[in-house]
């Protein structure tokens, strides 16, 4: 007896819910619902049943889609592998309607059949990852919002990447708005908190590399003047202590930048005031920190690498 993990290449003379067409002679596209085209969603025959919902009935869903997602959601409950058979089992449809689809998803690479079972392709593990992605950009878009309402001041979080300087998030109000990117702040580096907290993180050979791609240029009547001395002011900060800046990158703003480094990457959070509150930029500063010191103990606070 043939195994029901090895279906014949006529399996397509069932209809996409698995059901027997009756009659004699081949299958057509009329009668089984074209596979390709407008047919997908819908057979030629008038009257003939759709995957789409009938028109004025709630949102128009997909019947075929919606069954290759539980075919994809049960495949990933197997981190070894299924056979067809479980898997159209654990979906809740008919093996011949799934076979058509994990051929599908099969050929997109979505799964992929090894030994008879089907695993996670590697299309579905470029969606995963992206979507793991996503959820830490927004955990960290969460906890910059906290600290802005909690500190009342603009929060950023910033990260060294690939030779660049990468703004992954801000927080801001219309009342306490960030400061305007009115010069790329990849090029800048050297006159923000943000660039030159994460250039004290790196080690002399990235600064100058950093610094060969992006020269110093003054922004400001307050921006450092020339690589040497920028690369001096680097040296006597520390990879390891907060930054501020007056002034340097924009005329009436004051920054602090705090740094973060896991592993081998650079990061910091940082924050921004009006020059004429120059003074609450200290204690924001201390304070943030304190914060920032809580999370990362509780492991609360992922960064992206």
């Amino acid at each position: 007896m043939a195994s029901v993990d090895d279906a014949p290449p006529d399996v397509q003379s069932t209809d996409p819910e698995g059901r027997a067409i009756s009659g004699e002679g081949p299958s057509t596209p009329a009668s089984r619902g074209l596979l390709t085209g407008r047919g997908l969603l819908a057979s030629n025959t008038p009257g003939a049943p759709s995957d789409a919902a009938p028109a004025g009935v709630g949102p128009t869903l997909i019947g075929s889609v919606q069954r290759a997602m539980r075919l994809l959601e049960a495949a990933a409950t197997h981190p070894g592998g299924a056979p067809a058979k479980q898997l159209a089992r654990e979906a809740g449809l008919a093996l011949p309607t799934a076979y058509h689809l994990l051929r599908t998803l099969s050929h997109e690479g979505y799964l992929r059949r090894e030994k008879g079972v089907f695993v996670l392709g590697d299309a579905a593990e470029r969606l995963s990852a992206g979507a793991a992605e996503q959820n830490r950009r927004a955990m960290i878009g969460e906890t910059l919002e906290y600290w802005r309402d909690a500190i009342g001041v603009p929060v950023y979080f910033a990260l060294y990447r690939d030779g660049e300087i990468e703004i992954v998030s801000v927080a801001d109000t219309a009342g306490n708005p960030a400061v305007e990117e009115w010069a790329d702040f990849r090029e800048t580096g050297h006159a923000h908190a943000i660039g030159q907290c994460l250039l004290a993180q790196l080690d002399d050979a990235a600064r100058r590399d950093h610094l060969d791609r992006h020269p110093v240029r003054s922004l400001t009547p307050n921006t450092v003047r020339d690589d040497r001395t920028f690369l001096r002011r680097l040296e006597a900060v520390g990879r390891m202590t907060p930054v501020t800046e007056h002034q340097e990158y924009a005329l009436g703003t004051v920054c602090a930048a705090i740094p973060v480094t896991v592993g081998s990457t650079a990061a910091t959070v940082a924050i921004s005031v009006p020059s004429s509150q120059a003074s609450r930029l200290a204690p924001a500063t201390r304070l943030l920190q304190e914060e920032l010191g809580k999370l990362l103990r509780t492991l609360a606070f992922s960064i992206s690498i």
